[in-house]
C-alpha cells in the first residue's frame, strides 16, 4: 500500500509541472503587456516606466530565465506580488479569496446530495411510472444547461422578479444562489447515478435471499440496497467537490462573489502574471489531490488495485 501511494503522489509531479509549463508560456505569449491596462483612452504607458517596471518584476530577463526563476520560486510556494494589487502576494489574494469559493463548492454539493440522493432512490423505486420518467427528464435537462445559464435564470427570477435574495454579494443569503446554480448538474447527475446502482442492486442475488428470508421491504431496501448503492455516489464526491469548487469562475463573475474565480477572471483581464499562474496550479493541485484521495480510498477497498501497481 505505501508503494502503491508513494507512486500515486510522485505521479502528481509531472502533472503540476506540465500546467505551470504551459500556463506560464501561454501567458507570455498573449500580445500586449501588463502594463497595458493601467493606462486608459488607449495611450500608451511611458517607455522608461514600462522599462522601470519591467526590472521590478523581472520581466526583461529572456523568457527561459523567467521560467526557470518562476519554476524555482513555485516549488517554494512564492509566486511574487501582484501587478495590479502592489505589496500583496499572489499566494495571500488566492487565501482571501478560496474561502468564498470554497463555501459555495461544499454547499453546492449538499445540495446536489440533498436533491440527487432522494430523486434518484425515489425514481428507481417507482421505475418505469410517471414519477420515474418525470425525474430522467428533469435530470437531463439540468444535467444539459450551462450552470452560467441557469446562474443567469436564478437571478432574474429569485433575486430580481422575487427579490428574495439580494442581487449583489452582501449577506449568508447570497451563497444561495450560486451554490444552487451549480448544485443542478451534479443533483442530475447523483440522481442518475442512484437510480442506476439501485435498480442494478435490485436484481442481485442477496437481494433475493433477503426477500426469500422474509425481512420486510423497507428493511431490504435500506439494508440491502440503498447503503451499498451509496458507494459509487461516495466515490465521486471528492472529485465532484474539487470541481465544484474549481469550477466557479463564471458564476462568481455573474454574482458577484469575491472568490478566486472572480479573481481569476480579472488577473486575466489584467494580465496579472503571478496570480493567474498561481491560481491555475492551486486549482490543479485541487483536482490532483481529490484525484489522489480517491485513488487511494479505491486501494483500501479493493487490495487488487495496489498489488496491480
Amino acid at each position: 500500500m505505501a508503494r502503491f501511494v508513494l507512486t500515486r503522489i510522485l505521479s502528481m509531479i509531472p502533472v503540476l509541472w506540465l500546467v505551470a509549463t504551459v500556463t506560464f508560456f501561454l501567458m507570455h505569449a498573449a500580445p500586449g503587456s501588463p502594463w497595458d491596462a493601467k493606462v486608459s483612452g488607449g495611450r500608451r504607458l511611458d517607455p522608461a516606466l514600462e522599462a522601470s517596471f519591467n526590472r521590478r518584476y523581472g520581466l526583461d530577463k529572456p523568457l527561459a530565465q523567467q521560467y526557470l526563476i518562476y519554476l524555482g520560486n513555485a516549488v517554494q510556494l512564492d509566486f511574487g506580488d501582484s501587478y495590479t494589487q502592489r505589496g500583496t502576494s499572489a499566494v495571500n489574494i488566492i487565501m482571501r479569496g478560496f474561502p468564498y469559493s470554497a463555501r459555495i463548492g461544499i454547499l453546492a454539493l449538499l445540495m446536489s446530495m440533498a436533491i440527487g440522493i432522494p430523486a434518484g432512490i425515489i425514481a428507481a423505486l417507482r421505475q418505469n411510472t410517471l414519477i420515474d420518467y418525470g425525474s430522467l427528464v428533469l435530470a437531463t435537462i439540468g444535467y444539459a444547461l450551462p450552470d452560467f445559464v441557469i446562474a443567469i435564470f436564478l437571478l432574474v427570477i429569485f433575486a430580481v422578479q422575487l427579490d428574495w435574495v439580494p442581487v449583489l454579494f452582501t449577506d449568508w443569503r447570497s451563497y444561495i444562489l450560486p451554490s444552487l446554480a451549480l448544485g443542478v448538474g451534479g443533483a442530475a447527475f447523483i440522481a442518475r447515478l442512484t437510480r442506476a446502482s439501485i435498480l442494478e442492486l435490485l436484481g442481485q442475488d442477496h437481494v433475493r435471499t433477503a426477500r426469500a428470508k422474509g425481512l420486510k421491504h423497507r428493511a431490504v431496501i435500506l439494508r440491502h440496497v440503498v447503503r451499498n448503492a451509496m458507494l459509487p455516489v461516495i466515490t465521486i464526491m471528492e472529485p465532484a467537490l474539487a470541481g465544484l469548487i474549481t469550477g466557479t469562475i463564471i458564476i462568481e463573475r455573474v454574482f458577484g462573489v469575491p472568490g478566486m474565480g472572480y479573481l481569476f477572471i480579472d488577473s486575466i483581464t489584467t494580465r496579472d502574471y503571478p496570480v493567474v499562474m498561481a491560481t491555475t496550479l492551486f486549482y490543479a493541485a485541487i483536482i490532483v489531490l481529490a484525484n489522489l484521495v480517491v485513488d487511494i480510498a479505491y486501494g483500501f477497498a479493493d487490495p487488487r488495485v495496489t498489488t496491480s501497481q
